[in-house]
C-alpha cells in the first residue's frame, strides 16, 4: 500500500490520511512528489487521476480524495477504529468530516496550513471568524460529549480531518477557546503529528501563495 502526498509543509489534504495510518500503526509506504512548480508538479499529474495528492494506492486499486481514502481505510482496517462503534457518534463524526471537507472556505482560503510559520495573528475576514466560530462550536459539542481527548474519543477520521484546522487555528493565533486549546494539545501531542511537523519545518520548498 502506497500514499502519495504533497509537502508535508503545506499539503493539508496529505496530512489527513498520513496522520490516520501513522496514529493507527497501518503500513504503508510514503511517496512524496513536491508541488514547487508554478504550473504544478507534472510528476503528481502523472501520478493521480485528478492531478492532485494524497492518492492512495493499495495494489490495482487506486483512490483520491482524502475523505474517500479515509473511508476506505476504515474499511479495509476495522480493527483501527476510525470511526466511533456507536451509531449515533458515528453518524455525527462523519458529519463533521463532511463538513470539513466541503465547508470553511475562507478558513482555507486566507489562513493555509504551514508547518513552518511562527505563531503570529494575522488580519482575517468576517468569513474567518464565523468559520473559527463553528468550529469552536463543533469541538467544544463534541469533546463535552465524548470526554476527550479527542473529537469522539479515542482518534477517529474526524480528528483527521480536522488536523490541519488545528495547524491553523494555533499559527494564526484565531482562537481562545478552552476547547480548542485542549484540542490542539491532545493533536500536537501525537508522536505521528510531531513527525509530520518535523519533516515540513526541513522540507526546502517554498510556495509563496501558502505563505500568509
Amino acid at each position: 500500500m502506497k500514499l502519495i502526498i504533497g509537502n508535508k509543509k503545506y499539503s493539508s489534504w496529505s496530512f489527513r490520511p498520513w496522520l490516520a495510518m501513522r496514529v493507527n500503526r497501518i503500513n504503508f509506504e510514503e511517496e512524496l512528489i513536491p508541488f514547487d512548480f508554478a504550473a504544478g508538479n507534472p510528476a503528481i499529474k502523472a501520478a493521480a487521476p485528478a492531478g492532485k495528492v494524497p492518492v492512495l494506492v493499495d495494489g490495482d486499486l487506486v483512490i483520491w480524495e482524502s475523505l474517500a481514502i479515509l473511508e476506505y481505510l476504515a474499511e479495509r482496517f476495522p480493527e483501527a477504529g476510525l470511526w466511533p462503534d456507536d451509531i449515533a457518534a458515528r453518524a455525527r463524526a462523519r458529519a463533521m468530516a463532511s463538513e470539513m471537507h466541503g465547508g470553511f472556505g475562507a478558513l482555507r482560503s486566507e489562513c493555509p496550513m504551514n508547518m513552518a510559520r511562527a505563531v503570529g495573528a494575522i488580519g482575517v475576514s468576517g468569513a474567518v471568524h464565523r468559520d473559527v466560530a463553528r468550529i469552536e462550536t463543533l469541538w467544544a459539542e463534541a469533546l463535552a460529549a465524548s470526554g476527550g481527548p479527542f473529537l469522539f474519543g479515542d482518534f477517529t477520521n474526524a480528528d483527521a480531518m480536522f488536523a490541519p484546522v488545528v495547524n491553523r487555528l494555533d499559527i494564526y493565533a484565531l482562537s481562545t477557546h478552552e476547547a480548542v486549546a485542549r484540542y490542539t494539545a491532545a493533536m500536537k501531542a501525537l508522536p505521528a503529528w510531531a513527525e509530520w511537523e518535523t519533516a515540513g519545518r526541513a522540507e526546502p520548498w517554498i510556495v509563496e501563495e501558502d505563505e500568509a
